[in-house]
């Protein structure tokens, strides 16, 4: 049998091409688990500091004053997270209060993707996604997590809105459709995004 002289280093170059996209598939793998663990941390220290001080604004004047918080304090943790981490973290809403929080595109798909997800009886709390993104300022990773309506957010987003809240809110939101979830309710998503080159 005659065996080319061109056939090793064309089966050494296909086997170096092999084994170099199996490297880059396990270090895209490798990214993704660290990543996704800073964006559920970031996710994890906005959405305490946030629920702390709707608390504590709650306990010291009600609901209209955790309104201010949620207007005011809301962006400045996300911002501050963001600066501290190296990252762009965010919340949107298809039935946004703040118009600064409606979902561009990929963002909205991914939100009908969890509605839908939480329509097929998937845990609300649990519902998180993620990918790497070509784009023209270079390579991102997107994450989210769903941000499910809990008791506490129903007397600002509920279906029985004390009076001097809605006159709050239709004050700072005079374009508000952030009103009528129940408990359970898909209120939107947590969005982090980070820029890897």
């Amino acid at each position: 049998m005659k065996i080319s002289i061109l056939t090793y280093p064309l089966l050494t170059v296909g086997l170096l091409a092999a084994a170099s996209a199996a490297a880059a598939g396990d270090q895209d793998a490798s990214d993704a688990t660290a990543l996704t663990g800073q964006a559920k941390t970031a996710v994890a220290a906005f959405a305490a500091e946030l629920k702390s001080e709707l608390m504590a604004a709650i306990g010291a004047g009600g609901p209209v004053q955790a309104i201010d918080v949620c207007h005011a304090r809301a962006p400045a943790i996300a911002r501050r997270i963001s600066e501290e981490q190296g990252l762009e973290l965010s919340r949107v809403s298809q039935r946004n209060r703040n118009a600064e929080n409606a979902p561009g595109a990929w963002q909205a798909a991914v939100l009908d993707d969890f509605q839908a997800r939480l329509e097929a009886g998937e845990d609300p709390g649990s519902l998180t996604w993620q990918e790497f993104a070509e784009m023209q300022g270079g390579r991102e990773f997107r994450f989210m997590k769903a941000i499910p309506t809990q008791p506490l957010c129903l007397t600002c987003h509920g279906t029985a809105i004390a009076p001097p809240v809605t006159e709050k809110l239709a004050e700072l939101y005079p374009g508000d459709k952030a009103t009528g979830f129940e408990e359970g309710d898909l209120r939107g998503a947590f969005v982090v995004v980070r820029q890897l080159d």
